[in-house]
């Protein structure tokens, strides 16, 4: 696994663009955000009430 839960959102769309339309399919505005700098994969699911696992599962299958 390449993405995990506790990368900070910045880090992961700027290593693995690919992973911008899911997080977006998934209701998460987080490309253009102030908080990914900050905020990492677990925090913004929570924030979003979203299942943290299968966000991760997504953002892997698409991570190159």
């Amino acid at each position: 696994m390449k993405i995990t839960k506790d990368m900070l959102i910045i880090d992961i769309i700027t290593k693995y663009e690919k992973t911008i339309p899911v997080f977006m399919a998934f209701g998460m505005g987080c490309v253009g955000c102030l908080a990914s700098r900050g905020e990492n994969v677990e925090q913004a699911a929570a924030v979003h009430g979203i299942d943290v696992d299968f966000l991760v599962e997504k953002l892997n299958e698409v991570a190159e």
